[in-house]
């Protein structure tokens, strides 16, 4: 079956629009337009710019509309959220996960529910940027939005409702919420209650490759596009990126790294155990019965601060030349990227990294290539650290590790993850979750079987890089000492060796 497909890929960064032409062998992506997302400042709060965004998505439309498509679906990041009003008004710009309306949420939810109820309940990574303690902060300010709103819809739910009206919430993307039951398949109905959130807001969940409809009479006619079909494909992006890494062992681990990285391996039931919550690691839904056991790391959204302070100091470096900049300077010093200090925008970016290092008794990194340095072989280890870890509770020993995403372009971050991880490392494709996006699409359509056919699919059409593992990065065990020292677990158990 030969297909036309529009894939819209929100990331915390950029939106992407990409045409992928499938003609039941190989896949064919390209990009057709790519548009900013910048968070703005408005009542009071950091949020996303629904505007802009629903901007980028209906011209991305417009370019393409001459193609004959068959169908679009719009995959994003997880957590955030907007509120519809009864007659399906969005009342308020979506706030981003950043902002600091969450701060003190997650303590004051385990006062309420032990954290041990939330994790049985729901098989998340208790972190404070979730759903379930945005929602709470708003219960807990008695935020009016919360007595106006009918619907809660992520926010790639929101663009589909937008593209065609149905106010449904797809499953890869509810399970990030830390507001669905994932051994149950349903919302966690008493856990919201207890907590004061009220139910009302959720609606029904669909699987990933339903068919919604077609567009809207009026985005048609705005966008040239006609009677469109509109697909919820994996929504989730991460859920869509998994769907094009091309995994062909139950032993392969994979990682997808963009602006935030998300570490994990492939499982076919949640695993929701003591172990797993001390581990904070996360089930999140995937394709086909799917679950991904993961854990959130900091990402590349690092090196983007970075680059935006220095881009105001006048040295606007792109992510290329960062890279070689950092492969010029010797190892450097070792952070944990997840540190709290590094964890909200504002500020300048390189100076708390040298602050980090300064208060853990490194050396101050001092120039963009030696931060761009410390950056890229502190996520390195990092992602050695939580594949120890996800074996720990999992039982899977990885024999490869599947790099994906924006960060599979970065050739230094994928050797030296294979030099922290002492595990062969496979790079590709780097627009995952936008090609994730159109494989499910094409499931709904009948012309891919399910997720093990769609990875045969990339791996005809697509060039994967290889890397060996080497030397580990100098101070990788301390680091990872430090870690586990951290969170109360054991040392290493000899995994990733120096």
């Amino acid at each position: 079956m030969s297909l036309s497909l529009l894939a819209i890929d929100l990331g915390a960064e950029t939106g992407r629009a990409m045409l992928g032409r499938l003609d039941g062998e190989r896949l064919q992506v390209e990009e057709v337009h790519r548009f900013r997302n910048l968070p703005v400042r408005r009542a009071g709060a950091l949020r996303w710019d629904f505007r802009r965004l629903r901007e980028g998505v209906f011209t991305a439309i417009g370019r393409v509309a001459s193609n004959g498509l068959d169908a679009i679906g719009v995959d994003a990041w997880g957590v955030d959220f907007g509120l519809l009003d009864a007659s399906g008004r969005l009342l308020a710009d979506p706030v981003h996960y950043r902002d600091r309306r969450t701060r003190g949420m997650l303590e004051a939810a385990c006062a309420v529910v032990p954290s041990a109820d939330i994790f049985r309940a729901t098989g998340i990574q208790l972190i404070p940027i979730n759903t379930l303690y945005q929602l709470l902060a708003m219960v807990r300010s008695g935020d009016p939005l919360l007595e106006a709103a009918d619907r809660l819809l992520m926010i790639p739910d929101l663009f589909h409702h937008l593209l065609c009206g149905q106010a449904v919430t797809e499953f890869t993307v509810a399970t990030t919420s830390q507001c669905f039951d994932v051994r149950r398949g349903t919302w966690a109905q008493h856990l919201l209650e207890r907590l004061g959130i009220p139910r009302r807001l959720f609606g029904p969940v669909i699987p990933p490759g339903t068919m919604l409809g077609r567009l809207r009479p009026q985005v048609a006619s705005a966008t040239g596009a006609g009677s469109l079909a509109v697909v919820a494909p994996a929504s989730h992006d991460t859920a869509a990126a998994v769907v094009a890494t091309p995994l062909r062992s139950p032993r392969a681990a994979y990682i997808s790294c963009g602006t935030w990285s998300l570490v994990g391996v492939e499982v076919h039931a949640p695993i929701v155990t003591r172990a797993v919550l001390a581990a904070q690691l996360t089930n999140e839904g995937g394709v086909g019965g799917r679950f991904r056991l993961l854990r959130n790391v900091t990402g590349l959204w690092l090196l983007q601060e970075c680059r935006r302070a220095w881009a105001a100091q006048g040295h606007d470096l792109e992510y290329g030349e960062l890279t070689e900049l950092a492969r010029q300077v010797p190892s450097g010093p070792l952070i944990d990227p997840d540190d709290g200090r590094l964890a909200e925008p504002g500020d300048d970016m390189p100076k708390r990294i040298r602050e980090v290092c300064r208060d853990i008794g490194q050396p101050e990194p001092r120039t963009p290539g030696a931060i761009a340095r410390t950056v890229i072989e502190s996520l390195a280890v990092k992602y050695a650290w939580v594949l120890e870890r996800l074996e720990a509770v999992s039982g899977i020993k990885p024999e490869v590790v599947h790099l994906v995403g924006g960060g599979a372009r970065n050739r230094l971050l994928c050797q030296r993850t294979a030099d922290a991880c002492q595990l062969r490392v496979v790079a590709g494709p780097i627009e995952a979750a936008a090609t994730g996006n159109l494989l499910t699409q094409a499931m709904a359509l009948g012309a891919i079987a399910g997720p093990d056919q769609a990875r045969d699919v990339v791996r005809r059409s697509f060039r994967l890089e290889h890397y060996q593992p080497q030397e580990p990065p100098a101070g990788a065990q301390a680091l990872r000492a430090r870690l586990s020292a951290a969170e109360g677990m054991p040392p290493n158990d000899g995994h990733g060796r120096e």
